[in-house]
């Protein structure tokens, strides 16, 4: 498996696709993103992995600054960069109670999301799905994102149900963003 990573070792998303870099979701404030269970710019330690490279998908802990006063829901999102895709690779999108400052360990569950928080499709299923690359080729970034928005996500841009939405439909429709905040971890398959 490493051969196919070396040989797509060049093909990359890029950061330009993230939803960090899209203008619906662009904001004034700044939301300040932290994690206890790894550094920023560190390696995301093997139990936040994919079940199939030996972690068991669990969502690392994260918190934030309280949003601003006039926002009514939080948008989280997680992707690869990296990924040999024509977009960032999306590990979760979640909707959160705007009062939420904070998940633990694990939050992100599918089957047992935390109070206040709304699981909503990934790339592949439901839920976190913790970082997988290809073997061989080379670090992956992950990008944990947060946005405060001052108008709630209840549908896809074309009028679509969020439970079933591609997660490309659901950051389409976001926007009215009063701050946000990103924090990056790594993680690589030798």
């Amino acid at each position: 498996m490493a051969v196919v990573g070396k040989l797509l070792k060049n093909r990359r998303a890029g950061q330009e696709g993230l939803a960090w870099h899209s203008p619906n979701l662009a904001g004034p404030g700044t939301l300040e993103l932290t994690s206890p269970d790894f550094g920023s710019e560190a390696t995301i330690p093997t139990v936040h992995a994919g079940k199939r490279v030996g972690g068991q998908d669990l969502s690392p802990a994260l918190a934030w600054a309280a949003a601003p006063e006039a926002t009514v829901q939080l948008l989280l999102v997680v992707e690869d960069p990296d990924a040999p895709t024509p977009a960032p690779f999306v590990h979760c999108v979640a909707l959160l109670d705007p009062s939420v400052t904070g998940l633990a360990e694990g939050a992100l569950d599918a089957t047992a999301p935390a109070a206040g928080v709304r699981v909503l499709r990934s790339g592949m299923g439901r839920g976190y799905l913790g970082p997988a690359p290809i073997k061989g080729h080379g670090p992956h970034r992950y990008v944990f994102q947060v946005f405060a928005l001052g108008k709630p996500v209840t549908a896809t841009a074309t009028g679509g149900a969020l439970d079933s939405a591609k997660p490309r439909d659901v950051l389409a429709a976001a926007g009215d963003v009063l701050a946000r905040g990103r924090y990056d971890g790594f993680y690589e398959r030798a």
